[in-house]
């Protein structure tokens, strides 16, 4: 008897709780249909969603100078990454990017601040610059700056700031396999903070750091017992110099497998495919569209992505719109790649081409 994914979505679309049974299935029934499968969490979020793709834009603000030892990021102590330390940067250049990345059409422009969490002249220096990006370019934000405090996060509301980002990253059982300057209740507290202050809540995790089914079932119904209604899904970059570097564990089909499971637990929730999309789901990048309904554009913290031109092109190819104002909708009609036939190019290999095609070079050659 094959899987009953009718009943799935009926599920998720009144807003009960997700069996658990199914959600391991979702991760290790080598029969189900993936195709199925996919299909089925694309009408959960169709449902709530339509076929508008939010797009996010990360501002790696501070770079590396962090004291956590995080074995999947580059930017902690123990880190061998050669990646380009740097402090907070100027004021004037974080609006001046905010600029930039709404006028590329990006729904939510993302700081990221590197370290355990901010000082209190941090907290107030971030403030401001929040309040100078709601006030002078009017784009949707979001922070993700460490751990923090009520007072930190009541601070940060009150300028504006729209979303709180704070990853659980895995599950309270392998985050001692992941991180020790930390736990995973300070990262729940730092959640807690931001929701007594009336921030919205942005968490998800990254795979394919050496967790089971079970870890990655435990945060996504975590993060459906908070209600965040945000959640990055994140696929372990491998970043040579980095304790934790490749597990080995992720294929394209688990990749999507792992973001129909958050789908049917999580399924009004913005699901976002997070840092490693390009490499890790590959070909299966538009399908993927189906469970999820956001992306990051043009790179992550320590590593570079996929342009707005081609993610624009994946959504369209894909028969899905970019979330925004009507006249970013109306910009899809203008052509932002090349056309089909500029797209292919003669292969150059002399065995190939007509031995007529030479080029200057092998003409003087022959003189």
């Amino acid at each position: 008897m094959g899987t009953d994914f009718e009943q799935w979505v009926k599920i998720a679309l009144s807003d009960q709780v997700f069996p658990r049974s199914a959600a391991l299935a979702i991760l290790c029934d080598p029969e189900m249909d993936l195709l199925h499968l996919t299909a089925a969490a694309g009408d959960v979020r169709i449902a709530y969603f339509g076929r508008d793709v939010m797009l996010h834009r990360i501002n790696d603000i501070q770079n590396g100078l962090c004291p956590e030892d995080c074995g999947y990021c580059a930017q902690s102590k123990i880190s061998e990454a050669p990646i380009k330390k740097y402090p907070l940067k100027s004021e004037e250049d974080i609006i001046q990017e905010a600029h930039a990345a709404k006028a590329k059409g990006v729904y939510r422009y993302c700081m990221v601040s590197s370290g355990r969490g901010p000082t209190p002249e941090r907290t107030q220096q971030l403030a401001q610059i929040i309040r100078r990006i709601k006030t002078e370019v009017g784009i949707q934000t979001c922070l993700s700056a460490g751990i923090m405090t009520t007072e930190q996060t009541q601070i940060l509301k009150a300028a504006g700031l729209d979303r709180l980002n704070h990853n659980l990253n895995t599950s309270a059982a392998h985050t001692p396999d992941i991180v020790t300057t930390h736990t995973f209740q300070d990262r729940i507290n730092t959640l807690e903070a931001a929701r007594s202050a009336g921030l919205d809540l942005c968490s998800g995790m990254i795979v394919g750091m050496g967790e089971t089914d079970q870890d990655i079932v435990e945060v996504a119904y975590t993060l459906r017992d908070y209600q965040v209604p945000s959640i990055p899904i994140n696929f372990l970059i491998p970043i040579p110099g980095n304790p934790i570097y490749d597990c080995n564990q992720l294929t394209p089909q688990r990749c999507l497998r792992i973001l129909c499971l958050f789908r049917f637990v999580n399924p009004k929730a913005e699901i976002r495919i997070g840092g490693g999309r390009e490499g890790h789901l590959r070909g299966l990048q538009a399908l993927a569209l189906y469970p999820a309904n956001s992306l990051f554009v043009e790179g992550y913290l320590a590593t570079r992505g996929h342009s707005v031109d081609q993610v624009y092109q994946l959504i369209q190819d894909a028969g899905f719109e970019i979330a925004g104002d009507q006249s970013f909708r109306d910009d899809l009609c203008t052509p932002r790649v090349r056309t089909s036939a500029e797209q292919y190019q003669l292969d150059d290999n002399p065995n190939i081409l007509n031995p007529k095609t030479t080029t200057i070079c092998d003409q003087l050659h022959q003189q």
